[in-house]
């Protein structure tokens, strides 16, 4: 059985590699996973990737094969990939989204590709919203010591293993299983909870999500229906 929380809604862990960090820049990578359901997913990119993210991520580009650490992988076309994406999502009723350090990247790159292709409102119908586990674990986490935030220090601080870091499914595979260890409770993850809409940027344009209010109150009434069942 997957380990998820007993009083929280569906919770699917995601995180993008991609070309750099600029604001042009191309998804390159794309994995999802909730429990023992994961989703990785490859696209050539179609912009050049910047040499310091190749040299993190190991990915690279030759007469339009993508490598990954020398090896060719198999692709997908970007709005392919969203489709799978959102189908992905769809399995799992309405998920909350969690990523580490999303709101000032991830979630910039995948609302602007969302938007690229049409795709943005459909993949609104499919999630509860967002929840970004780098503030959220600075709370939990607030009188330990730790100087270091990022995902891979957490990893090993909390869990006390190391992984491939810059490999998007090992990424969020690892993220799962810190959320878990941190264990949140539902009012922790509510101070946390955004919408794409929510982001206070030219990248993403006004549209359809729930206001924050909103979406804490839908998150509660999932909660509380979790409780009945």
């Amino acid at each position: 059985m997957d380990s998820q929380a007993t009083d929280s809604p569906r919770t699917v862990f995601f995180d993008l590699e991609t070309t750099g960090l600029g604001p042009s820049c191309d998804i390159v990578q794309l994995a999802a996973v909730s429990g023992s359901h994961a989703l990785n997913l490859f696209m050539v990119p179609r912009c050049r990737m910047e040499p310091g993210a190749s040299r993190v991520t190991g990915f690279r580009v030759r007469r339009h094969q993508l490598f990954l650490h020398r090896r060719p992988v198999l692709t997908n076309s970007l709005r392919e990939a969203l489709v799978s994406f959102i189908t992905f999502l769809g399995m799992f009723g309405r998920p909350l989204l969690v990523g580490h350090n999303i709101r000032r990247f991830d979630c910039l790159v995948l609302a602007r590709a969302l938007d690229e292709f049409g795709l943005k409102a459909a993949f609104q119908t499919v999630v509860v919203g967002f929840l970004d586990s780098l503030p959220l674990a600075r709370q939990l986490l607030k009188d330990s010591g730790i100087q270091s935030f990022k995902q891979e220090n957490l990893v090993k601080t909390v869990l006390g293993v190391s992984y491939a870091a810059h490999n998007a499914l090992a990424d969020v595979q690892a993220l799962q299983k810190l959320y878990w260890a941190l264990s949140p409770t539902v009012s922790q993850i509510q101070q946390h909870m955004f919408s794409l809409d929510s982001l206070n940027t030219m990248a993403v344009r006004s549209a359809r999500l729930p206001a924050q209010s909103d979406l804490c109150e839908h998150f509660q009434k999932t909660v509380d229906s979790s409780r009945d069942i």
